[in-house]
């Protein structure tokens, strides 16, 4: 992805592994600070993950994969490494994908090293793909809502939601993208616009509850959102607030797609019923940044993400071409043979 430093514009991505540490772009700190952090054992990778340097699924995969090849750099025990690492965020379906992945290269005597980083082109790959497809379904003039951050951040490079968006763009087509603030962590405002930002895409900030005011005005042409796991049955989790999205959407007849690589769907599970949402610490809504913005003596609850039933949405933009819910049962077929 393209950052600005200074007066300087630079190639580079989320996370990547160099001389046995795994360095990632510090995504609590954006948009007003540029730090990146460095995780140089499976405990600073494994907190990494969980305090959200590092957040989106295929980007957590990768992160994941990296802290597996540390580990076996560092000749530590991959089973407890790979414990370590798996209780660290629940939901996003990539990162157990990748640890799966890394634990049988390591018993099969393969190098870690050189998985992980065919692990990272991999998927970063796939996302670029997903934009091929999914530039297809964007007209010249288009308005786009997406919610959260589904971006270069949270895939390494290209993102899974904004890799059409970005590809829409290069190739000349006027879009205009609607960017939900997404609270309470607010990954929209602070990361998804800084990289349209990045890429000099037009673009609003507009609060969560405002998303339905532009819907019911004809504003919105289409939604992208992305994925931390998808269901057999097509049901898909993403960052809370998705549902109610798709349920708007649905209602002033607007197409709501997905975009996600195959590592985030979830085979094993029949629907969205079965998905386990994170519920995360209470001070993230109490609190903006250092400041509470709630009156003490007030709790809140914090689930982290929801489930969009399949019935909403109209499309899911993967690597390999865009499916329908209902055929996700061929997308199998194609992959395994």
């Amino acid at each position: 992805m393209r950052v600005k430093i200074g007066e300087e514009i630079k190639e580079m991505r989320a996370v990547w592994f160099e001389d046995g540490v795994v360095k990632l772009i510090d995504q609590r700190r954006l948009p007003s600070e540029f730090e990146i952090f460095e995780a140089r054992t499976t405990e600073e990778v494994a907190y990494a993950i969980k305090e959200m340097v590092v957040r989106g699924a295929p980007a957590i995969g990768i992160t994941a994969a990296y802290g597996m090849a540390q580990a076996w750099l560092q000749k530590r025990n991959e089973d407890e490494a790979f414990e370590i690492l798996r209780n660290t965020r629940p939901t996003a379906h990539d990162l157990f994908y990748a640890l799966e992945k890394m634990k049988m290269a390591i018993k099969n005597g393969e190098d870690a090293v050189k998985i992980a980083e065919k692990y990272a082109e991999d998927i970063i790959g796939r996302c670029e793909k997903i934009g091929e497809h999914g530039e297809k379904l964007i007209k010249d003039g288009y308005r786009i809502l997406t919610h959260c951050n589904a971006g270069a951040l949270a895939v390494g490079d290209w993102g899974t939601a904004t890799a059409p968006i970005r590809k829409a763009h290069r190739k000349g087509k006027k879009i205009f993208v609607w960017v939900d603030e997404t609270r309470p962590r607010l990954q929209g405002a602070r990361l998804t616009a800084w990289e349209m930002v990045q890429e000099g895409i037009e673009h609003a900030i507009i609060a969560d509850n405002a998303a339905g005011f532009f819907m019911q005005r004809g504003e919105v042409d289409m939604v992208i959102v992305g994925a931390d796991r998808i269901a057999s049955n097509g049901d898909v989790a993403n960052k809370i607030g998705t549902y109610e999205k798709a349920i708007v959407a649905h209602e002033n007849d607007i197409p709501f797609y997905v975009a996600a690589p195959i590592s985030t769907f979830d085979f094993s599970l029949k629907s969205g019923d079965e998905i386990p949402i994170e519920e995360r610490r209470e001070e993230e809504v109490l609190f903006c940044r250092e400041c509470r913005i709630a009156p003490q003596g007030s709790h809140a609850r914090n689930p982290a993400f929801d489930v969009t039933p399949a019935g909403y949405i109209k499309g899911i933009i993967t690597e390999m071409g865009v499916y329908k819910p209902t055929e996700i049962g061929k997308l199998k077929r194609e992959i395994h043979g």
